[in-house]
């Protein structure tokens, strides 16, 4: 009596859960599924002391990527970003790592230059400014006193 009715209805309402698990899925964990909508763009460091992958990239304040991968390289930090397409980058720009308020998060401030010349897929940025250290900062003003 109730078979084929109730199996139909259980059939149609799963699929149309899994459905929405998987645009959940996708729009939350920033997913791109056709294509890519970023480029990527490198800096070397001295030191990036804090920050970490999947942290923010940004641009007077707004959001233009997130860090994509961090190496050793040599003595150095090589910190490759993934930048939202649509955002032009000179290359006289300076990166920086700074801190979210006193005792933050780390994120990339990227500060844009002059130029008329754009980075592209793959290309580096020359000028960079390492972390600065709270405990190399006040150790320093403790025992230099």
């Amino acid at each position: 009596m109730y078979g084929r009715k109730t199996e139909v209805s259980v059939g149609i309402f799963m699929i149309v859960g899994i459905a929405c698990l998987i645009y959940l899925s996708v729009n939350l964990g920033q997913v791109a599924l056709f294509g890519s909508d970023s480029y990527t763009i490198s800096a070397t460091f001295g030191s990036i002391e804090g920050l970490e992958v999947g942290t923010t990239v940004e641009i007077a304040g707004v959001p233009v990527g997130k860090v994509k991968r961090i190496t050793l390289d040599e003595n150095d930090a090589f910190v490759e970003m993934e930048i939202n397409n649509g955002t032009k980058i000179s290359d006289d720009t300076i990166a920086s790592i700074r801190t979210k308020g006193v005792i933050g998060d780390k994120f990339v401030k990227l500060s844009p230059g002059g130029s008329e010349d754009f980075l592209e897929d793959h290309d580096s940025l020359m000028d960079t400014e390492s972390a600065i250290s709270l405990e190399e900062l006040i150790s320093k003003y403790i025992f230099d006193k």
